[in-house]
């Protein structure tokens, strides 16, 4: 009988919602589950088998010293790396605190600030390994999920396309809500994934899967402000669930009164 691949998922810094996601794929698990072996998802099951690991799902940013030594672990066992998620892939929220003064919050939140063992930045998972792929989302899309679980288990690129909602509104007729209603919406520089869900519903896109490939949120920023838009706001806006994304980063940077 042939070795199945063993399949791992680690949770770091995060809330679970991507790994949820993965228990959400019910009856692709099913499927799934003739052609891999799921060897450590504590999440799922306490039973666990030693890797090392064909392909390991990291959920979650580096925000502690053990996250920092145990994901170094981790990328040793693992002989392909995909990180989920915002947290994963951006820092997550908890980044917020890389603009601010983490032992402040710390004084201002804990009785006794002196035991609480932190990073001064909340960083992505590729900051501090190798990683093969990184997958957006606040939670990741779990049709996207899967499409990376059998791409790799197959030995193929994910089939996971990296433009912009705007094109995701079109594909699905959806009106654009800045054009139609004047109603400021990150769609023009947010990676695809979630199906345009709020514009759907004539709300702006929150930003939820990050940055797409080579997002213009300067000239985005101008045209919100052109539209009466606050600075503060524009800031706020990109300071979200990828807040230390690159480009997010960069460009709230530059509306900081």
């Amino acid at each position: 009988m042939p070795r199945l691949p063993k399949l791992a998922v680690w949770k770091f810094t995060s809330c679970d919602g991507c790994q949820l996601s993965l228990l959400d794929c019910e009856d692709e698990l099913l499927a799934l589950a003739g052609s891999v072996r799921i060897a450590h998802f504590l999440e799922a099951s306490s039973a666990q088998t030693r890797g090392p690991y064909d392909l390991s799902l990291v959920e979650g940013s580096i925000t502690t010293p053990a996250d920092r030594e145990r994901i170094q672990h981790v990328r040793r066992i693992s002989r392909r790396l995909v990180t989920i998620g915002a947290c994963a892939t951006a820092g997550g929220i908890q980044a917020l605190r890389n603009f601010a003064d983490v032992e402040e919050f710390a004084r201002a939140v804990y009785a006794s600030p002196e035991i609480i063992s932190t990073l001064e930045r909340s960083t992505a998972i590729g900051d501090h390994v190798p990683v093969d792929f990184e997958l957006r989302g606040c939670p990741v899309d779990k049709a996207q999920l899967f499409e990376v679980i059998r791409a790799f288990l197959a030995g193929r690129p994910p089939a996971v396309s990296a433009h912009s909602v705007c094109v995701e509104c079109k594909r699905n007729g959806t009106v654009c809500v800045m054009v139609a209603r004047g109603t400021p919406c990150l769609g023009p520089i947010t990676h695809a994934g979630c199906g345009a869900l709020c514009p759907r519903y004539a709300r702006g896109c929150y930003g939820c899967f990050g940055p797409m490939e080579t997002p213009n949120t300067t000239s985005l920023a101008a045209e919100w402000e052109r539209r009466g838009v606050p600075r503060r706001d524009v800031l706020r806006v990109l300071r979200t669930f990828n807040a230390a994304a690159e480009p997010f980063r960069r460009e709230s940077e530059r509306h900081v009164d």
